[in-house]
């Protein structure tokens, strides 16, 4: 009995686990709905930034009647305006860290952020202290079926391609990443969608320049610190140059 009670508990906080993961997820893309509707209005015919935001919500698998109430939601005069702030700092061992979040309350979420700094051996710094080491660029992942890689690669060299290659989803599904400028992110999300290519996921993400290797134990403590940032409702996204 005892044996069967551990199991039960374990795929309690397995399940939990999941929802948490999920209601996070359908959160992060409510917002950037949000923040696509408030500034070009609810059609995405006429709105790039809302047809990436579904798409997203899509990838995340919101269901249909949520997207819909979440655009409109985003419509009404009432619904809070977000906010895109990025913070900088270091976690333990001197690992660079970039947090990206959407808020209503930028003094808020500052504060929760510096908290999780400094409650899991990290520093909060100034603008610019670590964003030198990283560069943004625009991230597409792309339903394979159908690519003939060589070709698209050549095709999206004039939209601003970066780099291009095979990527996997979180549930270990087979993808083709496409990856640009900062600059470019619109000029390929245009040429994407004049080819047909089924995007899946898309967005802004800042990769390191160069990667620092840690012990496990090391590694551990600076992963803590991230789980910390991204538990937080307003933090979307946390990078890192930790290998």
């Amino acid at each position: 009995m005892l044996a069967m009670g551990r199991i039960f508990e374990t795929r309690k906080a397995t399940m939990f686990a999941r929802w948490d993961k999920m209601a996070k997820a359908f959160s992060r893309v409510a917002k950037e709905i949000t923040v696509a509707v408030k500034a070009s209005g609810p059609d995405p015919d006429g709105n790039p930034a809302l047809r990436r935001a579904i798409q997203n919500a899509r990838a995340a698998n919101m269901p249909k009647d949520k997207i819909t109430g979440a655009i409109k939601r985003a419509h009404s005069k009432d619904t809070a305006n977000y906010e895109e702030v990025i913070y900088e700092g270091y976690a333990s061992h001197g690992i660079a860290i970039m947090v990206v979040a959407a808020t209503d309350n930028p003094t808020r979420t500052v504060a929760n952020v510096r908290v999780a700094f400094n409650k899991n051996g990290g520093n909060m710094g100034n603008t610019g202290s670590v964003a030198f080491g990283f560069k943004r660029v625009g991230v597409f992942k792309l339903d394979p079926a159908g690519i003939d890689a060589e070709e698209l690669e050549m095709e999206l060299i004039d939209a601003g391609l970066d780099e291009m290659g095979d990527g996997e989803s979180e549930k270990g599904e087979p993808l083709v990443v496409v990856r640009c400028e900062f600059e470019s992110f619109g000029e390929m999300q245009s040429a994407l969608e004049e080819k047909g290519v089924k995007v899946l996921e898309s967005g802004l993400e800042f990769i390191a320049n160069t990667l620092t290797r840690l012990e496990e134990a090391q590694a551990t403590e600076v992963l803590k610190l991230v789980d910390a940032m991204e538990q937080d409702d307003d933090v979307n996204h946390v990078f890192h140059n930790l290998e």
